[in-house]
Parts: C-alpha cells; structure tokens; sequence
C-alpha cells in the first residue's frame, strides 16, 4: 500500500488479508451485483465468519478489537473491490459501535453479536423529508405511555439497508421542546405491528447498498428499546461521525485507487499512432494527477485515523476538522478522477459493464452522504474561524 507512514507491520497485514480477499470474491462479482442491485447475503456472511466486523468493537463483545486506522484500511481494501460492499461494512461498523458503547447487555446479545455474525441486518434511521443535513427538522416521534412504553410515529426517507433490515436504530423526538436535548435513538424490530417498508429505490451507484423508506404507524415499544439515555440520541449520534467520515473517505479512496488502476492498465494495454497512450503526455498527466491525489487522501485519512485512536487513549485533541478534510479531499478526488478515468479510457468507458463507468457511477454519492461537502467545508470554516464563521 503506498503511502504507509502511519501504518503499522500489523495493519499491512489486515490490508493485505482484505485486498486479497476483495479480489477473490467482491471484485469478480461487483458487476452482476451492480446489475441486479441484489443484496449478497452469503458474502456478508462468509466475512463475518472471518472475523471481519466490527472492526472497533472489543473483541469480548464479538467485534475485532482494533482501532480507528485499522477500520480505514479495511474500508479502502474492501472499497476497491466494490464500494456497496464497503459501504455495507460501515454501516455494520456504526451500528455495532453504537450497540457497543451504549447498547445495554440485553440488547448487545439480541442486536449487537448477531449482527456482527451477519445472521441479523441492520439499518440506521435518521433522514427524513425535512431532516437531512438540519436533523432540527426532526418530525418522527416517540410519546411515552402512562405504562412506561413508547408509542412512535413517523418516516424516514433514503435509508441504507430499510428493505433488508430486521431492525432498525431511529431517531426520534421524545421532547419537542427540547430542540437537540429532546432526541433519543430506539431499537425497531422489522416484525412489530406498525412497521412497514416503503419502496426500494433505484440509484445511480452502488446499487448493490439497498435504500428505501420505513414508515411507522403507532408502535408500541418497550422502555427497554432505548438505545442509550433518554434525550441523548442527537448527541450519540454525532459520536459516531467523525469515525464515519473516516470510513467514507477511506471508501471513496478505494473507488479512486480502483480508478487509478484501471486506467494504468488501459493506456499500456491501448494503442493509438502506432504506440501505447500511455505515452502520450495529456494521459500521463491524468494518470499523475490520480495517483497524487490518491496519495493525498490517504496520509489525510490515516492522520485523521491515527488523530482520532490518539484522542480515544487520552492524548490530544478531538479529530473532527481532520475527518471532515479526508472525507470532503477524498470524496471530490474520486469524483474527478472516476470522470477521468472514462476519458482515459475514452468511448469504452462509457460503456455499461466496463469498470471505470460503474466507479464514475458508484464515486457521485461519496460527495452527499455522510454529510455533504459543503456541509464538510462548514464544519471546517467553523473549526478555522469560530464564532465569526456564524455571521
């Protein structure tokens, strides 16, 4: 792996085990995955039998017991097979953290071990119609009962792995006056009456990484479906970003990586008066560029990875400004890249089923989710020049 300054002999090793792995079994099968948008249930399995999720969480509880860096370089590996695989590892990573670290005993043995044995799926569940970047606009509700339990109402719209899911972690208001105070996160079974799955949508890319709605009707939950304090779920929520932006830079760069690849093997491959493109100036410059910014990303994503393990062993500061620069760098390299990369490859890489057409595809959504980039270039601002970025 180029670009290793802060990587130990032990994460070449995870790097190394992932990328092989990804190429045995996620890189010849992404195109087909692609195609049907299917759901690859067996792959899923097959790496939780090796261990491979819940990167971060204490191995006691089932989890790898690894740290922050080690989860970015799983994220790229696996990524450069095929992002919708990565994407899903994510989730499982955030959920599983969240579970792990305000998850009650109970509820770690009924979600948490099995998620990371794949044998149950799961979804996070906080956009709705008019709650995306501004989560203040927060209309689905959870009313508690004279009995102690809660009656919840609402939707969320764009939600990873809702068509799939057996349960779900959502985001709700519990107080309605108390603006982010009154949030708290519960745990949603998929069979309880009032549950229900809106349509699967169709995207652009990493169609392979379901998305849909869910609507709930008047369910009833137990007191014990809290996830964490009452009224805290805004801010459990926002716990878990900084390593989720890691992990979205990690996965953008392993889309940009791929794209780098393929076009190097292409402009060797192809020929044009006479000799390989590759000689010619205008793709060595691309294929330069690609690589540069690909080495960019990843020292910003291990700085911010290595910031963030620092801060969790009680030395220096939060990570969040350095999360949100990796995120925003590697999420636009790959979004200019991929683009190029077609050019490399010129009119066959406009071509459905050639590669570099489904990384152009799969980059676009690393620029939105997770929090945009402009969100990300906020963030930033605020971090830079304090009270006076608030106007």
């Amino acid at each position: 792996m180029p670009g290793h300054l802060y990587l130990t002999d032990a994460h070449l090793a995870v790097a190394e085990t992932t990328r092989a792995f990804a190429e045995k079994e996620i890189r010849p099968i992404a195109a087909e995955l692609d195609e049907a948008a299917g759901y690859p249930e067996a792959l899923y399995r097959k790496m939780a039998g090796l261990g491979m999720a819940g990167v971060t969480v204490p191995e006691a509880l089932g989890g790898m017991g690894a740290d922050v860096l080690t989860y970015a370089v799983v994220m790229e590996e696996l990524s450069r097979g095929y992002s919708a695989v990565a994407d899903h590892f994510g989730l499982v990573e955030l959920i599983a953290t969240l579970l792990a670290q305000y998850g009650t005993p109970a509820q770690q043995d009924r979600y948490l071990r099995p998620l990371l044995k794949a044998e149950r799926r799961c979804a996070y569940a906080l956009t709705e119609a008019e709650a995306g970047s501004d989560l203040a606009g927060l209309k689905t509700t959870a009313a508690k009962q004279a009995d102690g339990s809660w009656r919840l109402d609402g939707g969320k719209l764009w939600i990873h792995n809702a068509p799939v899911a057996d349960f779900a972690c959502v985001l709700t208001r519990t107080d309605k006056a108390a603006g982010h105070r009154g949030m708290s996160i519960f745990i949603v079974d998929r069979d309880l009456p009032g549950y229900s799955i809106g349509r699967h949508e169709k995207k652009m890319g990493q169609r392979a990484s379901q998305v849909g709605a869910l609507h709930f009707d008047n369910i009833r939950l137990g007191a014990d479906s809290m996830l964490g304090p009452q009224g805290r779920g805004f801010h459990i929520m926002m716990s878990v970003l900084d390593k989720g932006r890691v992990g979205i830079g990690a996965l953008a760069l392993g889309i940009l990586q791929a794209a780098l690849d393929a076009s190097i093997a292409y402009a060797k491959q192809r020929r044009q008066f006479g000799k390989p493109i590759a000689a010619f100036q205008a793709v060595q410059w691309m294929v330069a560029d690609m690589a540069k910014d690909a080495h960019a990303a990843r020292l910003m994503i291990h700085a911010a990875a290595a910031k963030m393990d620092a801060h969790a062993q009680g030395a220096g500061e939060r990570a969040s400004l350095e999360c949100s620069m990796a995120k925003c760098f590697a999420a636009d390299a790959a979004m200019t890249h991929t683009v190029n990369a077609v050019q490399v490859h010129g009119g066959s890489g406009y071509i459905k089923g050639i590669e570099v057409e489904r990384l152009m595809r799969d980059a676009k959504i690393t620029q939105i989710y997770e929090g945009t980039n402009q969100i990300q270039r906020m963030i930033m601002a605020r971090h830079l020049l304090g009270e006076a970025a608030q106007g």
